[in-house]
């Protein structure tokens, strides 16, 4: 069990190693009480060396921190960034006395489940080792082990960083425009999956189901009978490393059509599938005799939903044209937020990483050249963009140099173009889109189809005098005066009205005899009426152009 105090101490003394005292005195709390002294950093060292060294030797958590902060390019610097991916999770193996109790978990009797394991580790790692066994049914398989312990280290591990990241964001407030604490809560879900391994397994029958179809590539079975949160059994594949250039050829194998089918396995996964192996260094790809590509190591994944998938085909292939608008529109798609007043500034700034792309002399490092041009505009303007956009540009630009060692002419600006043009037409027509506009025309049609019900409704609602209106005392005296004004209107309109049929009344009647006055007088209201009339229509037309100016 390790404990907090004796952790703090533990990382005060590593980062003091390595030069970084004064940060020390900042950050950790109670500083002063563990004892630790500031020293000179090694003079041969640069600081970013020193971060690496320093991260490597603090142990799985941190490593693991530094291998998924590699990925965000938008946020480190270049030179970090290079020295955090070069960081190795290569440990001294635990002895096998230790590691059998863990195996028996899920084995009780281990002779009933195999007929060897092999007690010294093919592969050693601050997670896990892993063993080569053969089954009692003649199966090789290798079991993945996690290390005694780790749990709790990582659990006061990931206590100490939530604390020194609030920490940080209280001294120094400027950085709290990278949201530390994100990705703090980010990286503490990643690493929890990491240590349950049925998700590793789960992931790699993912993969398994989505690159069946492809003869090349091997995702290892998975023994679930024998697996559990803490050991994972799979197939046992030997190969030789994918960088490896000599000895894919002393396989007789063509490194060329290696590039090739690791290329296309990776489009594959990610704009096709959505699914996609998150970690393609070296070490997690291996090439059999059969010239199969393996991959290996499930816990880093990216997932793509299909409307990203389409954002993001739409913006490689706006960066493969050197169009910054449909970068910028792009970006806009997937919730990233560029402050106004930085937006001209961008666009120039994408402009010219653009410019260089469609200069540079060896075309086969054009689009690395445009990836990382675009992650440091990000981080120049403070922007946050998505984890898995900054997860799929680093797969790719692992892919890339994986695909430049195999084929030194390997030009992905050329080759990717196709595939995204072809991808952008199926998507398209893809089942998901041709049912969102089936979906949105019988929306449409149900809206207008519910027009004739609602009018009737509305209708009814007025006849039954249900209806409520709400008025605000300041429109109130206006909304009076035009009722006074047209009843007015209304009363006088009736009046003449009744004059005029009055008056007619008496000028027809012929038969019955009437004094003399009366007739001059209906024919004086008569007249009076038409005056009055006229007079109303003329206000009428009168009023109805000025509302018009």
């Amino acid at each position: 069990m390790v404990t907090r105090l004796r952790r703090y101490r533990q990382i005060a003394d590593v980062l003091v190693k390595y030069g970084f005292g004064v940060l020390v005195e900042e950050v950790i709390p109670g500083a002063e009480r563990l004892r630790v002294f500031r020293r000179a950093p090694e003079e041969k060292r640069s600081v970013y060396e020193r971060i690496r060294l320093a991260v490597e030797e603090l142990g799985p958590t941190y490593i693991k921190f530094g291998q998924i902060m590699s990925t965000r390019r938008e946020l480190l610097p270049p030179e970090l960034i290079e020295e955090l991916q070069k960081l190795q999770d290569r440990v001294a193996p635990v002895p096998f006395a230790e590691i059998r109790p863990v195996i028996m978990e899920y084995c009780p009797n281990l002779e009933e489940c195999f007929d060897i394991i092999e007690e010294e580790p093919v592969a050693a790692a601050s997670l896990s080792q892993v063993h080569r066994a053969v089954t009692r049914d003649g199966h090789v398989v290798a079991l993945k082990v996690q290390r005694p312990g780790i749990v709790d280290l990582i659990e006061t591990d990931l206590l100490i960083l939530q604390s020194l990241v609030t920490r940080v964001e209280s001294i120094f407030p400027d950085l709290r425009v990278y949201n530390l604490q994100g990705m703090m809560d980010e990286f503490s879900v990643q690493i929890r999956r990491e240590l349950d391994f049925t998700q590793d397994g789960a992931n790699a029958e993912r993969l398994r189901r989505n690159l069946q179809d492809l003869e090349c590539v091997k995702i290892p079975r998975i023994y679930w009978q024998i697996s559990g949160p803490r050991l994972l059994a799979m197939d046992y594949v030997e190969g030789v490393r994918i960088d490896d250039v000599e000895a894919i050829r002393a396989l007789g194998l063509f490194p060329e059509e290696i590039a090739d089918t690791g290329f296309a396995a990776y489009v594959r996964q990610i704009f096709v599938d959505g699914f996609f192996h998150g970690d393609p260094h070296p070490g997690n790809l291996l090439v059999t005799e059969l010239g199969e590509i393996v991959f290996l190591d499930y816990g880093i994944v990216g997932v793509l939903r299909p409307e990203r998938r389409r954002v993001f085909v739409d913006l490689l292939l706006a960066m493969t044209r050197k169009d910054v608008a449909g970068v910028i529109t792009a970006l806009g798609k997937i919730d990233v937020r560029i402050n106004p007043a930085d937006l001209d500034a961008v666009k120039d700034d994408l402009y010219l990483v653009m410019l260089d792309y469609r200069e540079m002399k060896l075309e086969r490092v054009n689009f690395a050249i445009a990836i990382r041009g675009l992650t440091d505009t990000l981080r120049r303007y403070h922007i946050r963009v998505p984890s898995t956009l900054m997860l799929m540009m680093k797969v790719i630009v692992m892919v890339m140099d994986v695909g430049t060692r195999l084929d030194p002419a390997f030009n992905f600006d050329q080759r990717i173009r196709p595939y995204l043009l072809e991808i952008a037409a199926q998507q398209r027509l893809s089942p998901e889109n041709v049912t969102g506009a089936v979906r949105s025309i019988v929306d449409a049609a149900e809206g207008l189809l519910a027009i004739p019900g609602n009018v009737n409704e509305t209708l009814k609602t007025l006849s039954e005098g249900t209806v409520t209106l709400e008025l605000e005392n300041h429109d109130l005296d206006r909304i009076v005066g035009v009722i006074d004004r047209t009843s007015d209107k209304i009363i006088v309109g009736v009046v003449v009205a009744a004059i005029v049929v009055g008056s007619s009344l008496v000028l027809r009647i012929a038969d019955i005899p009437v004094p003399g006055y009366v007739s001059v007088l209906a024919t004086l209201g008569y007249v009076f009426a038409v005056i009055v009339g006229f007079y109303a229509v003329y206000n009428v037309l009168r009023y109805s152009r000025g509302l018009r100016r």
